[in-house]
C-alpha cells in the first residue's frame, strides 16, 4: 500500500461500503483520518471497514434525512459516491456550502466522448457521451459542480473513476455470472472481437489517488480521472479468469449493437455500446502532479485470484443470477444460428 502522510482530516463519505468506496474508507482510517460513513446502513456485499469508523445512518435522497442525521456536524472533506445527476448536484451544493472546506464529488470515466479519437485519455479529452444516459447525467452534475465553483467558490473537485472493481465485484458484464459459467465449461460471450484495450482498477489502487487529493486546497476546482496504468484486451481479461480457475475458456464473439438487440433491457447493453466497446487508456500524468506517490500496485491477473478465493468463502453472495445467465445462453444461441446463417453464404463448388 502507499505511504501517505498522516493526514488528521474528519471525513465523510457519503455511501462508503461499495465497489470503490470502502477500500477509500480504509486507507482514510489508516492514514489517521476520523472517518465518517452516512449511508442506510445497508452493506450487501459484507466489506469490512474499521471498527474506527463512525456510521451515521440517513437517505442522501431525503433532505429532511440527510440533516437529521448530520446535525450541525462540520467536516474537513465530504466524499459523494451517490450523486448522479444535475438535481443531485444542486442538493448537494445547497446542503454542504459552509458544512466542508473539501467536496469530492464521484464521477465517472464513461463520460470522455466515445469513440475516442486521440489516446491516451486524459483531462482534457472531449466530454460527451450519446450511447448512455447514466454518464449524460453525470456530466451534468459535473455542469452544475462547476457552475457553483465559478459562481460562489464551492470547493469541489471532481473524480472520475473508469472500470473499477475489488474482490466482492468482478468487472465483468455480467458479474459473478460470468465466473460460474466458465467454471462450469460453458461458452462465454465476449462483445466486439474481444481485442479492444481495457484498463482495469481495483479499488485499493483507486483509494492510493482518492485520499491523496483528500484536503488539498490546489485541487479544487480540479478534475482527475484515477485509473491503472494497465490495459488488457478483453479476451485477455477472460482467459485469465478461466486460468485462475483453472479451466479453459470457451469464448465467443458478438459485435456489441447485437447484444443490445437480442438483450435491449439488459443494464449492460448499453453500456457495452457506448463505453466498453471502445478502447480506453488513460493518461495519469495530472493526477501525479498532486498525488506524487500514486503507484497502482495490483496487477490483474494477481486481482483476479482473490477474486477466486472471495468467492469461496463467499458463496451465498457469489452465485450465478438465473435471469443474466438465461440472457448468455439466449446470446449464445444466437451466436450459433448467426454463424449457421453465414456457412450457409459460403460459395460451395460447382
Amino acid at each position: 500500500m502507499m505511504n501517505h502522510d498522516v493526514a488528521p482530516l474528519s471525513v465523510l463519505y457519503i455511501g462508503g461500503t461499495g465497489t470503490i468506496s470502502a477500500s477509500c474508507v480504509r486507507l482514510s482510517v489508516e492514514t489517521g483520518m476520523t472517518v465518517s460513513v452516512l449511508n442506510r446502513g445497508r452493506n450487501s456485499a459484507g466489506r469490512d471497514l474499521p471498527e474506527s469508523v463512525i456510521g451515521i445512518t440517513g437517505d442522501v435522497t431525503d433532505d429532511e434525512s440527510l440533516l437529521a442525521a448530520l446535525g450541525e456536524q462540520r467536516f474537513d472533506v465530504v466524499v459523494n459516491f451517490l450523486s448522479f445527476d444535475a438535481e443531485d448536484a444542486e442538493r448537494m451544493v445547497r446542503l454542504f456550502t459552509g458544512r466542508t472546506k473539501h467536496y469530492v464529488h464521484i464521477s465517472t470515466a464513461s463520460l470522455y466522448g466515445k469513440p475516442v479519437l486521440m489516446t491516451p485519455i486524459d483531462e482534457s479529452t472531449q466530454l460527451h457521451n450519446r450511447f448512455t444516459e447514466y454518464s449524460r447525467k453525470k456530466l451534468d452534475a459535473e455542469h452544475v459542480l462547476n457552475r457553483a465553483y465559478a459562481e460562489q467558490a464551492f470547493p469541489v473537485t471532481i473524480v472520475r473513476p473508469s472500470h473499477t472493481y475489488d474482490d466482492a465485484n468482478p468487472p465483468l458484464p455480467g458479474g459473478w455470472t460470468v465466473f460460474e459459467r466458465i467454471a462450469r465449461g460453458d461458452e462465454m460471450v465476449v462483445h466486439g472481437d474481444g481485442t479492444s484495450l481495457w484498463t482495469l482498477t481495483h479499488a485499493e489502487d483507486f483509494a492510493q489517488g482518492l485520499v491523496g487529493l483528500l484536503g488539498n486546497p490546489r485541487a479544487i476546482g480540479e478534475a482527475f480521472h484515477i485509473t491503472g496504468d494497465e490495459t488488457y484486451t478483453w479476451d485477455q481479461i477472460y482467459t485469465l479468469i478461466a486460468d485462475a480457475l483453472e479451466v479453459e475458456a470457451r469464448l465467443v464473439h458478438i459485435p456489441s449493437e447485437m447484444i443490445s438487440v437480442a438483450a435491449p433491457d439488459w443494464f449492460w447493453s448499453e453500456l457495452l455500446t457506448g463505453d466498453l466497446t471502445h478502447s480506453a487508456v488513460f493518461d495519469n500524468s495530472k493526477l501525479r502532479r498532486f498525488v506524487p506517490g500514486f503507484n497502482p500496485r495490483l496487477t490483474f491477473h494477481r486481482a483476479v485470484l482473490r477474486m477466486v478465493q472471495w468467492r469461496q468463502a463467499n458463496p451465498e453472495t457469489t452465485q450465478a443470477d438465473a435471469a443474466t445467465d438465461a440472457i448468455f445462453d439466449r446470446l449464445v444461441e444466437g451466436y450459433h444460428k448467426a454463424s449457421e446463417v453465414y456457412a450457409a453464404l459460403a460459395p460451395r463448388d460447382e
